[in-house]
């Protein structure tokens, strides 16, 4: 994407509304979450960078409908899952925090060791030494403790856990609809509201 060249103190203010995500998407089961998720946020206008770990290219054509070139057009910018000289592999890459959805427990145990190896993890080590939002679609059942460990840990440092787990006071009439009740729910975590989302409003 072009630089952003700030001129004035308006350019300045204008700057700091714009909001910027960084997507990962892992090889896990449940690939249809982050390209909901990319879909969702294409449709808000946020900026998005998106990282797909090579299996997830797999999961994708194995579990959805969509090819990866299709998921890859979502995202303002794409880079390769071994570049660690992308943009957000910096600290002074400004974003407004990460998505990993789904996000395996491979990546999830290398998130918590800090063993960034991966651009998917470099990217969430910045977004936690940076003191950004951090929320993981974690995909796993059941959990081992080793799962639930990691995750105790990473919600110490902050990071926020969020299995995709389905409601159902909305009476989902089928996946695709509770598909996108957890990715709403998923955008809340950035004060985000998703389109045609049924919230709970009581009895």
């Amino acid at each position: 994407m072009p630089a952003v060249i700030v001129t004035t103190y308006s350019d300045t203010l204008l700057l700091h509304r714009h909001m910027r995500i960084v997507v990962g998407i892992t090889g896990a089961s449940g690939a249809i979450f982050g390209i909901r998720a990319l879909e969702a946020l294409k449709v808000l206008s946020i900026e998005t960078h998106l990282i797909m770990s090579r299996w997830a290219r797999t999961t994708i054509a194995t579990e959805t409908g969509y090819a990866v070139e299709k998921v890859e057009a979502l995202a303002s910018a794409v880079y390769h899952h071994d570049n660690q000289a992308a943009a957000v592999s910096s600290g002074s890459f400004r974003t407004d925090g990460m998505i990993i959805a789904p996000c395996s427990m491979k990546t999830l145990a290398a998130i918590r060791i800090g063993y960034s190896e991966s651009l998917i993890c470099r990217a969430a080590d910045v977004a936690l030494k940076e003191r950004r939002r951090l929320v993981l679609l974690a995909r796993e059942s059941p959990f081992s403790e080793i799962h639930l460990e990691n995750m105790l840990a990473l919600t110490r440092m902050g990071a926020v856990i969020f299995p995709p787990v389905p409601a159902f006071y909305n009476h989902p009439k089928s996946l695709d609809e509770a598909v996108h009740h957890i990715v709403g729910r998923l955008l809340d975590q950035f004060g985000l509201d998703m389109p045609h989302m049924s919230r709970w409003e009581g009895f």
